[in-house]
């Protein structure tokens, strides 16, 4: 009697210690580019709700002790698997930046590493991967207000970046796979800003020093989707959250924005007089920039086999710059219950505070 007493106290010791092995791995997850911009936003909140985090990254970025850092290339499963292992979720916001003009690299980190994750995860018994994809999946330099996930995905991509970002996001998605326990989804935010921003914020200061930001292209109307990093952090969690109590949510992309379209050049312009900068005052028509930055692209093709240049102004930057673009949150917030956390008039001061070191002296 004594002895069975024994062997199941026994027995329920183990199955105690599985189930907090399971609670413990439900909580852990890692951050695939964890030391680029979204990743360190993500890295904070995520440890800000008690999960524990791994990062992987082919540098590390910053310093905390709470974080554990694998240092590697996306592209190898030897150097992903160790950071994968004994992990529940991972988030994969790990891209070159979208004003690189490296084709190879866009193709091997945003399709063949995303490949590679997909196999990875699946090695480690991941449960849950969370695609950090781009509304601009659906963008074709034409009008798009108030767009759906049901849009297809463009024919014509606005450049190079977005291409392979259609092909990742195919790819995350088709491997959904509730029978094996692999549930993935994909997060399409737009135009992320925030404290930190290596890009929005530096690049349209250095144009305002350069004194190339004094014509706004079109009649400064276009509403566009701009986005403060921590609501899409906030997406992000919400998704594999809710990824647990509902495997149906796998397979799908889920637009997250500001849910407050503003007009492109308002919303540069707030940026730009926050920091002591003039804003544009000059309309340039949007068919005559079009034509020009299209009849420049033609000089480059001819030209190419003598110089290289990169041009800035193309007709897609034109899109992005004359165009409406943005996108409806409805099936975020029915099915994910998102609500942006932060507005838009709360999230410009704060970015604009946070970039005082670019500040024009008056």
């Amino acid at each position: 009697m004594e002895q069975a007493v024994g062997g199941e106290s026994k027995r329920g010791q183990v199955t105690g210690t599985r189930l907090g092995k399971d609670i413990s791995k439900a909580k852990k997850c890692t951050v695939i580019g964890g030391s680029g911009f979204l990743g360190q936003h993500m890295v904070e909140q995520l440890l800000a709700r008690g999960y524990a985090v791994n990062v992987f990254d082919i540098r590390q970025g910053f310093d905390n002790p709470q974080v554990q850092f694998f240092i590697g290339d996306l592209c190898s499963q030897q150097d992903l698997y160790p950071a994968l292992e004994g992990v529940s979720t991972v988030f994969h916001c790990a891209s070159p930046s979208p004003s690189s003009d490296n084709k190879e690299l866009f193709y091997r980190v945003n399709f063949i590493g995303t490949k590679n994750v997909i196999e990875t995860c699946k090695e480690a018994g991941v449960q849950k991967l969370i695609l950090t994809s781009s509304a601009s999946v659906v963008f074709e330099g034409v009008d798009i207000k108030n767009g759906t996930e049901d849009l297809p995905y463009a024919m014509n991509p606005i450049d190079y970046y977005t291409e392979t970002k259609i092909l990742q996001e195919r790819v995350v998605l088709d491997a959904n796979d509730p029978e094996k326990n692999f549930l993935t989804t994909a997060i399409r935010p737009h135009g992320i800003f925030g404290p930190r921003d290596p890009q929005l914020v530096p690049i349209l200061i250095d144009a305002a020093r350069k004194g190339k930001m004094k014509f706004m292209i079109g009649n400064g109307e276009n509403l566009v989707d701009f986005t403060f990093v921590e609501n899409v952090v906030h997406g992000h969690i919400l998704a594999a959250e809710h990824l647990s109590q509902d495997p149906a949510l796998g397979g799908k992309a889920f637009h997250i924005t500001n849910d407050e379209p503003i007009p492109f050049w308002t919303f540069l312009s707030r940026i730009l007089t926050g920091l002591n900068y003039e804003a544009p005052k000059y309309h340039i028509p949007y068919w005559v920039a079009y034509y020009l930055a299209f009849l420049l692209s033609l000089l480059v093709m001819v030209i190419s086999p003598l110089i290289q240049i990169q041009p800035t102004f193309t007709p897609m930057r034109v899109a992005l710059a004359g165009t409406f673009h943005y996108y409806s949150c409805e099936k975020a917030k029915k099915l994910i219950g998102y609500q942006p956390l932060v507005t838009m008039d709360d999230a410009v001061e704060r970015t604009v505070q946070s970039f005082h070191h670019l500040r024009k002296d008056k």
